[in-house]
């Protein structure tokens, strides 16, 4: 790049939170990978800091600034904004990159304020949430790029919400391939299986989105009737457990479904379970699948916003709409019969993991971004 950029250039990265999640995990992949002698970064988290802190452990363990503005509810959002400016004016960043709605919202009114040179946003998720999507609109003109995590999120964001094409840029999420290397797999009888018990894994956020109510009322209990040996994995946490722990009682057999929470070893998980589910309603670019792929593992999704672009040519096989039960299920029966199938799909998923969404390669992808921005 030019002589003429900043070295090192000043960047502030601002989320809503660091509580463990895809989109908090790929703003700490970003931070934590980039070149230190051309970006020196800082981080900003709009909500205080997480009881589950692994993310910000990562962060400091790379000396890098990590600030908190503590705005525990929507109203202190707008307080949010003039600590922001505040800390903008101290810092001084070339460029500000915010991650997730609320985050997108104060930074670039804080940004405004401290007259920080460019702004960039960053949608991760095809939200269906109107009003959200009009604020999103708002703030267009005061933005210099929209960075959306896949081409489905792109053509949401250029046909539903109504963004000028010409802001718009697609930057796919990166996996770190290494995570998954020379893994040994958890012990599964240490987290509540039966000996022998082969598992099907979600990982994820217990909420509506993730679709899990769906999938423990129509989808489980047609594939347990013919997996009798399976059982349900489920990690993570969410508004939304202790409905789905009831749901699970309901529908299912209860102790065919184990709840762990959050979890720290999620490469060891995936390596003593079979296969990957998502049953998501919408999406961006779910980092769980990129990581099942990373690890070799075959998976069943819901076709939301980066599913397919993600699994290429194998989506025909490890994906169907969401709202398909019989399909889901059908595909989930198929992989945990069929393990030769099971084993060629993932080696596949762990070649186009490997080949087209390195962290490497997302990381590269966002430095240019950021050094074109300020030699313009």
């Amino acid at each position: 790049m030019s002589t003429a950029l900043p070295s090192p250039l000043r960047l502030a990265l601002v989320i809503t939170e660091l509580e463990v999640g895809g989109a908090e995990q790929a703003l700490v992949n970003l931070a934590t990978g980039l070149t230190r002698e051309r970006f020196s970064p800082v981080v900003y988290s709009l909500k205080p800091r997480p009881k589950n802190d692994l993310l910000v452990q990562r962060l400091e363990q790379a000396k890098i600034p990590v600030h908190f503005l503590d705005a525990g509810s929507r109203w202190q959002f707008f307080s949010a904004v003039w600590r922001l400016a505040q800390f903008f004016r101290q810092q001084q960043p070339q460029v500000v990159q915010s991650f997730l709605f609320h985050a997108n919202v104060v930074a670039t009114l804080a940004a405004r304020r401290a007259k920080v040179p460019r702004m960039v946003t960053g949608i991760r998720v095809a939200d269906p949430n109107v009003w959200r999507q009009r604020v999103e609109r708002w703030l267009t003109p005061k933005v210099d790029r929209i960075v959306c995590v896949s081409q489905g999120v792109a053509d949401f964001c250029q046909g539903k919400c109504r963004f000028p094409s010409e802001k718009l840029v697609v930057i796919p999420n990166g996996v770190d391939m290494s995570r998954f290397e020379h893994v040994l797999p958890a012990e599964l009888t240490e987290l509540g299986f039966l000996a022998g018990h082969p598992a099907i894994l979600h990982v994820g956020r217990l909420d509506q989105q993730k679709g899990l109510d769906w999938l423990l009322a129509e989808v489980i209990p047609r594939v347990f009737r013919e997996l009798p040996q399976y059982d349900l994995l489920l990690v993570g946490d969410g508004p939304q457990r202790e409905t789905l722990e009831e749901q699970a009682r309901k529908h299912v057999l209860p102790n065919r479904v184990h709840f762990l929470g959050w979890r720290s070893d999620v490469p060891e998980i995936l390596s003593a379970s079979d296969l990957l589910v998502l049953a998501s309603r919408w999406e961006g670019m779910p980092n769980v699948v990129l990581e099942a792929m990373a690890a070799g593992k075959p998976v069943v999704a819901t076709q939301a916003e980066g599913v397919v672009e993600l699994l290429g040519e194998g989506a025909t096989q490890q994906s169907c709409p969401a709202g398909d039960a019989v399909g889901f299920a059908e595909r989930i029966i198929r992989l945990a019969q069929d393990r030769t199938l099971a084993a060629e799909l993932g080696a596949q998923n762990q070649r186009r993991a490997a080949a087209e969404f390195s962290l490497e390669a997302m990381i590269s992808r966002y430095e240019v971004l950021y050094e074109s921005l300020i030699v313009g």
